[in-house]
């Protein structure tokens, strides 16, 4: 694969120390042009995944033609980009999977231009040679996207909560853009656009840009994206939505049937955003709106900019599991701000956003909440670590993971998200909270709209905080956390006093008492994951119906809840949830939730016959993304 060379703007670090540069004395000058190049070094990477090659010719802006076509499932469309030959070559190379090319043009070529494809395999898919000259400064693909455009689900009626029209939404991270747009598809390649998208009339379509709120009567809408954004945040989605104004910049979008709910759930965003804006800056994206997508949604949310995607299984009623709308909020700043340049450094974006997300829910809920929040990230910590090393895997507990020949969604385990988290705080607690806090004040402003490696991170991070003080080196040791498998031994500890009392009330269920008699009341979501986490692997008959018929855990409105209690009675035969639990299974689409529950059913009586019972009911209503990791547990041949 081609090896791109990224280079960031350090003026602000050069110059930072000084109030007045042309003071600066040479020797100083000296060191300082010194340190932007080794800045400028460690920015030098490699995109395994991609054809592109960006330091000889590169996209800048896209104006986008697209016609949603629900009876064939496919979008038809022309990319019309602005490009800049960096190097007067011949050619420019951009990335396309299952993609149905009529035709491709040049704006100094009259014609169709002959371009060559190069098939790379069922991930990277294809890679797109088209020819161009030294004075070409545009190019135009018309086609048509397949069966095999893994970014999109379209759903019928039936799939939907209001039964009566079909839906349609992306996913493109992390390289499924190449299979809805012939694009550059590296989260290192920043370019604007703009789009006019025809849809259904009485149907709204929204994308990760400027976006209306009220469906129009012609079906033609038109979208602007004036701020660079790499292909993975591109995102399209249509269907019947409504929208709710919730704050000055923040609002939800959901089908009529849900909005009212998400509205309600969701009181909080604006706060949300006036908190993150106080901790590490101005929110630089406009507005901040959410989407609640249909429940096969794949994942918890996605960070797609001007408009988060949400599933509806954080729609519990008492706003308790907002803290993914915190999460897809801190992504404004780390990731989609500050974007890792490879896959391989996703920690880069993930680490920072779970850090981010508990400085949010601490500074609106208390230390206690966002120390529970890190204790479950903790758990998580630990059970992923665990299953790596069973599999094998140890190599992918490092935070900088080796993705070359691989898919990049084998690094998108729980490592780069909590490990990096618990890396964060311990630079935090070691350097002081005001210290760590400029120092991301400065990183998020300093590389705005801009790349980074894990190498220039740590260059920069020793040259702007840990080089005040030799003994913080010695106290974090960075790379042990960022090269080194598994957790290093100066991991926080973190303590929970509510989460003692939950253990407390357990260790009384556990000697005999009647769960009915604890002492539950004023408990929030995190101690009810905390309790139902610590129920033993086997439990009899009588100890899971006592403790369904005094809490309700098979019926319960919270997913995040109802899915940990499935995690632990399904493989004890716990009969009175096997209904229950494949409705939830052919109703939720949610990796996150999918895999240990059919995990689970596997370890029953039942095994994999009736995971695989389940599977072909509910497989149809899944993303391609989520079918990708159960067609694997369940060794899945489709017909």
């Amino acid at each position: 694969m081609i090896k791109q060379f990224i280079l960031v703007s350090i003026a602000a670090l050069t110059m930072s120390a000084c109030n007045n540069p042309k003071e600066i004395k040479e020797e100083n000058q000296k060191e300082e042009l010194s340190m932007k190049e080794e800045m400028e070094l460690n920015l030098v990477y490699s995109d395994h995944h991609s054809f592109a090659k960006p330091d000889e010719a590169v996209v800048k802006h896209l104006n986008w033609v697209a016609t949603v076509d629900f009876d064939k499932k496919i979008i038809a469309a022309t990319a019309n980009y602005d490009i800049e030959n960096i190097r007067g070559v011949n050619e420019i190379h951009l990335d396309s999977r299952n993609l149905k090319i009529s035709k491709i043009t040049r704006n100094d070529f009259e014609g169709d231009l002959e371009f060559e494809s190069k098939e790379h395999g069922e991930d990277l898919g294809t890679e797109l040679i088209i020819p161009i000259t030294a004075k070409t400064t545009a190019i135009s693909i018309t086609y048509e996207t397949t069966k095999g455009a893994d970014a999109l689900q379209f759903l019928n009626p039936v799939q939907t909560a209001g039964k009566k029209h079909p839906f349609l939404f992306t996913q493109s991270q992390a390289i499924l853009a190449r299979t809805w747009l012939p694009c550059q598809d590296s989260p290192g390649i920043r370019f604007t656009y703009e789009a006019k998208v025809t849809v259904p009339q009485g149907m709204l379509a929204l994308m990760s840009a400027s976006n209306p709120t009220e469906i129009n009567e012609t079906g033609v809408y038109n979208f602007v994206m004036d701020q660079p954004v790499p292909s993975y945040l591109m995102a399209l989605s249509v269907g019947n939505i409504a929208y709710r104004k919730l704050g000055p910049i923040t609002g939800v979008y959901a089908e009529p049937e849900v909005i009212e709910a998400a509205a309600y759930e969701f009181a909080d965003m604006q706060h949300m955003v006036d908190t993150a804006e106080a901790l590490y800056g101005k929110y630089r994206w406009g507005k901040y709106d959410v989407i609640v997508l249909p429940p096969s949604f794949p994942f918890g949310g996605m960070e797609n900019p001007r408009l988060t995607f949400a599933t509806p299984t954080i729609i519990a009623g008492d706003r308790s599991l907002t803290a993914l709308i915190a999460h897809e909020l801190a992504h404004s700043w780390s990731g989609n701000l500050v974007t890792n340049a490879s896959w391989e450094d996703i920690w880069l974006n993930e680490g920072f956003t779970v850090y981010f997300e508990n400085r949010i829910m601490e500074e609106i809920f208390g230390k206690d909440f966002a120390n529970m929040l890190a204790l479950l990230s903790y758990q998580d910590l630990q059970d992923e670590i665990a299953w790596l090393n069973s599999e094998g895997r140890e190599a992918d507990t490092r935070l900088r993971v080796d993705l070359e020949g691989r898919n990049p969604d084998d690094g998108l385990t729980g490592i780069p998200y909590d490990k990096g988290f618990y890396f964060l705080k311990l630079i935090e607690e070691t350097v002081g909270r005001e210290k760590f806090d400029a120092f991301l004040n400065e990183y998020f402003q300093t590389f705005a709209f801009k790349v980074m490696t894990t190498d220039a991170f740590l260059f920069y991070l020793d040259q702007k905080l840990l080089n005040e003080n030799p003994s913080w080196v010695d106290a974090i040791r960075p790379k042990d956390w960022i090269f080194g498998m598994g957790l290093p031994d100066n991991c926080p500890i973190i303590k929970s006093d509510k989460f003692e009392k939950v253990e407390a009330q357990f260790t009384l269920w556990k000697e005999g008492k009647n769960a009915s008699e604890l002492e539950v009341k004023a408990w929030m979501t995190p101690e009810w994951m905390h309790f139902v986490r610590m129920l033993p692997d086997t439990m009899t008959e009588k100890q899971m119906a006592g403790l369904d018929k005094a809490f309700g855990f098979t019926e319960i409105g919270n997913s995040e809840i109802q899915a940990a209690w499935f995690e632990k009675v399904i493989p004890n035969n716990y009969k009175v949830a096997n209904q229950a639990t494949e409705e939830f299974l052919i109703r939720v689409g949610r990796r996150k939730f999918l895999t240990p529950i059919y995990k689970a059913i596997v370890k029953s009586n039942d095994g994999i016959e009736r995971a695989n019972k389940i599977y072909a009911k509910a497989r149809p209503n899944y993303h391609a993304v989520s079918i990708a990791t159960l067609d694997d547990l369940l060794s899945w041949k489709a017909e």
